[in-house]
């Protein structure tokens, strides 16, 4: 018996779509807006690590590694929604999608917009949200499965 396709249904499937929609529009803004989303943010970030660092924090903890995760997060949703939103058995194209589409915004980027550059940290960044959010949708479904399967007769 084939356990059910969680995330599947008749009405999961167009929800899942609209947030990915909603989410691609969201990103949208954030990727292609003039300059850094983070720039008036920036000093006031660096302000906090300089008091954490103050407090016992490690030094390795700084910017780049925050710029970094925050790019982690923000694909997060991406491999999220979409390995939800594919079956099963192509779920695994939404961590390649992340880091294809990443890559694809990284040159625009860098090509069309004066105030950004792209990056191949970012893609790497993005690209490894993309992969968490795909990983949490397998791990959904496949404690959903062991679930959905009948105990054992004795």
């Amino acid at each position: 018996m084939q356990p059910p396709q969680h995330g599947q249904g008749p009405r999961q499937k167009p929800l899942l779509a609209l947030a990915l929609l909603a989410y691609g529009v969201i990103l949208a803004f954030i990727v292609f807006w003039p300059r850094p989303v983070d720039r008036n943010l920036s000093g006031e970030l660096s302000r906090l690590l300089d008091l954490l660092h103050s407090a016992g924090v490690p030094a390795w903890i700084n910017y780049e590694l925050v710029e970094f995760a925050a790019n982690v997060v923000l694909f997060l949703p991406a491999g999220l929604l979409l390995a939800a939103w594919l079956s099963p058995r192509w779920a695994w194209l939404a961590a390649v999608a992340g880091v294809c589409c990443s890559a694809a915004i990284e040159t625009g980027q860098a090509l069309l917009i004066a105030g950004r550059y792209g990056t191949a940290q970012d893609v790497i960044a993005n690209g490894l949200g993309a992969a968490l959010g795909t990983v949490m949708v397998y791990l959904w479904r496949a404690g959903a499965s062991r679930r959905a399967e009948p105990a054992p007769s004795p």
